[in-house]
């Protein structure tokens, strides 16, 4: 008797103590189509929790492991499948900003000076992606590039950073943030706001 075998209760039938033993197989099945060692053991976990119930319909215990091979092919190709659906709206959120408009430059410079200041408080990653987005003009696909990081990420970065950014002008300049910092009278208070977000 394997070890595996020896840690199932006697009733336990031969097919689910044969999946106990093929247990490193299994894994290393998963990790090869992965990459990753934790979700494959996440994915065999969760695997082993849905496909245990439904051994009562398998023939035999040979039956059992190639069954619970397809099994774990649905499964990955199910991980795959939710990669990609949030890949690709993430995708769509970079290609969303991307296509935003481009305020003119009229609109760009009657902005409140302190916004600039402001988003030098915001985290590094975050004051870099809207200096050169929001500032340089940038592409966020081409942010990203530069960044080393996909464009979904590109994406949320730029996102949270707006957020963060909003947050500080809102702290620093109150009301006048309302209403647009088109008449910034916030000159003396935005140096008292350097708290980072």
């Amino acid at each position: 008797m394997t070890e595996p075998d020896r840690d199932l209760a006697p009733e336990t039938p031969a097919a689910a103590a044969r999946l106990v033993a093929n247990h490193r197989r299994f894994l290393a099945f998963l990790q090869a189509r992965v990459g990753s060692r934790a979700l494959a053991e996440d994915i065999l976990q969760e695997a082993f929790v849905r496909g245990l119930g439904k051994l009562d319909g398998l023939r035999d215990e040979e039956s059992a492991v190639a069954w619970f091979y397809r099994v774990l092919r649905n499964a990955v190709i199910d991980h795959q499948r939710r990669d990609a659906a949030a890949s690709r709206r993430l995708d769509a959120l970079a290609a969303e900003l991307g296509a935003a408009a481009e305020p003119d430059s009229e609109t760009r410079g009657a902005v409140c000076r302190c916004v600039g200041e402001l988003a030098d408080n915001l985290k590094p990653e975050y004051a870099e992606a809207l200096r050169r987005i929001e500032l340089d003009g940038l592409a966020v696909k081409d942010y990203a590039a530069e960044a080393g990081i996909t464009a979904g990420n590109a994406a949320v970065r730029v996102f949270r950073a707006r957020e963060a950014l909003r947050k500080q002008v809102m702290r620093s300049c109150g009301t006048c943030a309302e209403h647009g910092c088109l008449d910034c009278t916030c000159a003396g208070s935005c140096g008292d706001a350097k708290t980072p977000t």
